[in-house]
């Protein structure tokens, strides 16, 4: 799962009428590799909020068609609702997923909000992580007023639009576009039936806390400061907010978390403080269950950190590590969970068809058999690389599991999960090199009717082309690097397990050999001599460095056995 991913939360203006909502969200969908998944519609609030999630490109296109949707079926003077909101599509923020950092997604947020007020001519503030000045990072200030006040508000010099005209659209209003965390509706399960129990623990571990009060802290007088605000007793966890209730349908009471920053205090933290908290208080945890989507490398950080707790490799398969989260957290003491379906990789993974690593392994072999030229000898390549890294990985997480080794096993996990990093780029690589000579087949399709169309179609081959002698080439450092962890565990992994060592020694080798051949048919096509001749150059080097680590590592296996 290595798609550079971001979420897109618009929250338009309209929640009662579903026909304008279903025109806003038709042209988000109409976005190809845009994936729409929520719709909320409000009716008190009168507002809707709509979660879709696609590449950054993808999304800024998409975000651009429904705000410009948004301002020819809403009408802000007509618009009343309980919600604070200044626009017809009030706030839109980026959310990092996956393969995106904070200041990545902010930037994409300007370039949208650039566009917005560029092409759409109304103002846009930029908010959170995209704000250009730090008093405008907070939403609420920068809807301060809202779009009652936006005819004084814009004529204030400090309040000038990061983009778009200082000039109050009647029609349109205003809009907020930034970048911020994602948020994890998270719900703990306790065994009690008592609010009140379950508030205790919610005011103990949220940033908030509990107000202070004389004496006794339920019934006492409320402590105030010098300005006459509460005192307040701050909760163990920032960036957390918390409250108890009692759920009906189970039976139990819950505290409802709202995990605002998942960098600050991941679910694995909430759940252990909550479980900490409720011992103290003659309580205990008996599960949790997350509410909407959650980002895979979370749920993957909190398995990572019970394996550890147990003191076990980290190494091991992805499914493997969310088997382990699951039960750790108690997401399923309630109801079934289906990680295909809470987790926002991997709903968006439906939308991939046909892979080649999602096939049965004789379904592969009979494709790559075929009459099609695809998959060929790059994507076996990348097999063979991915092949080789795995079984370093495991002759790891054997050594950290073997008996006597037990002090060793924090040693072993570090190298098992780095072989893992490899395993899943190369066998990432195995579709990316079939994606890329289908680029250039496709490239060639293209029409040759005049000489502009020659053109183009002569630029999209070379472009074509030179991604398809660098994705061969990605393989070949990959299958390399991955050598050294191989070469570590037949030097001080479990001897019973060397002969795996050298026969990933051998598989990396004939990876990097392999996908060489295919670096060199394609970079003979390039009218860039200077690149082909330099990746040449690199992916010699790089064959004499594979056999040279292959030659050093079968002597060590041969040495063992």
């Amino acid at each position: 799962m290595n798609k550079r991913l971001i979420e897109c939360v618009p929250n338009f203006s309209e929640g009662n009428n579903l026909s304008i909502i279903k025109q806003i969200t038709d042209q988000i969908e109409s976005v190809p590799g845009i994936r729409l998944l929520d719709i909320d519609p409000g009716k008190a609030t009168n507002r809707t909020v709509v979660t879709f999630v696609g590449t950054p490109e993808d999304v800024i296109e998409a975000a651009f068609l429904g705000i410009r949707k948004a301002c020819e079926v809403i009408d802000m003077r007509q618009h009343k609702g309980e919600h604070p909101r200044f626009g017809a599509t009030d706030v839109c923020p980026f959310v990092p997923v996956s393969g995106v950092t904070m200041e990545e997604a902010a930037e994409y947020a300007r370039i949208l909000a650039k566009r917005v007020g560029e092409e759409l001519h109304f103002p846009v503030y930029c908010y959170e992580f995209a704000a250009f000045e730090e008093k405008r990072r907070n939403l609420a200030t920068v809807r301060s007023g809202e779009y009652e006040g936006l005819p004084e508000k814009l004529k204030d010099s400090d309040w000038k639009p990061d983009f778009g005209p200082a000039e109050f659209v009647p029609r349109t209003g205003s809009i907020a576009i930034g970048a911020r965390n994602f948020l994890v509706a998270y719900n703990v399960n306790l065994n009690t039936t008592s609010t009140r129990r379950a508030n205790s623990i919610a005011f103990d571990i949220r940033e908030a806390g509990r107000i202070l009060r004389e004496g006794d802290q339920v019934t006492g007088p409320v402590v105030k400061d010098e300005t006459g605000e509460p005192v307040r007793i701050p909760g163990s966890l920032k960036k957390v907010k918390a409250i108890g209730w009692y759920i009906e349908e189970y039976g139990i009471a819950q505290i409802s978390i709202n995990l605002t920053d998942i960098s600050v205090t991941p679910i694995h933290v909430a759940f252990e403080e909550v479980c900490n908290r409720a011992i103290e208080r003659g309580m205990r945890v008996t599960g949790s269950e997350l509410v909407g989507l959650v980002p895979l490398e979370a749920m993957l950080q909190a398995g990572r950190y019970f394996l550890k707790k147990q003191q076990r490799s980290i190494g091991i398969p992805e499914k493997d590590i969310l088997k382990i989260a699951v039960k750790s957290l108690g997401l399923d003491d309630l109801k079934p969970f289906k990680p295909e379906e809470k987790i926002i990789e991997y709903i968006l993974a439906e939308n991939d068809q046909h892979r080649l690593i999602d096939m049965k392994l004789n379904s592969f072999i009979d494709e790559t058999a075929s009459e099609s030229p695809a998959p060929g000898g790059g994507s076996i390549s990348a097999c063979m690389g991915a092949m080789g890294a795995a079984l370093g990985a495991m002759v790891a997480n054997l050594s950290s599991h073997k008996r006597g080794w037990d002090d060793r096993w924090e040693e072993f996990s570090d190298w098992a999960d780095k072989g893992m990093a490899y395993v899943r780029e190369l066998t990432r690589m195995v579709d990316e090199d079939t994606n890329s000579f289908n680029k250039v087949m496709d490239a060639f399709a293209m029409p040759k009717n005049n000489d502009d169309e020659k053109r183009i179609r002569k630029e999209a081959i070379q472009a074509a082309t030179r991604y398809a002698t660098e994705v061969p080439f990605r393989v070949m450092k990959l299958a390399l690097e991955s050598m050294e962890v191989i070469e570590a565990m037949a030097r001080s992994g479990n001897p019973n397990s060397v002969s795996d060592a050298g026969v990933g020694a051998m598989a990396a080798r004939s990876a990097v050999l392999g996908a060489s051949l295919n670096v060199k048919i394609n970079a003979r096509d390039l009218n860039d001599r200077v690149f082909a001749d330099d990746i040449l150059q690199q992916a010699r080097k790089i064959e004499a460095l594979a056999i040279e680590k292959e030659a050093n590592i079968l002597d060590i296996v041969k040495a063992k056995i």
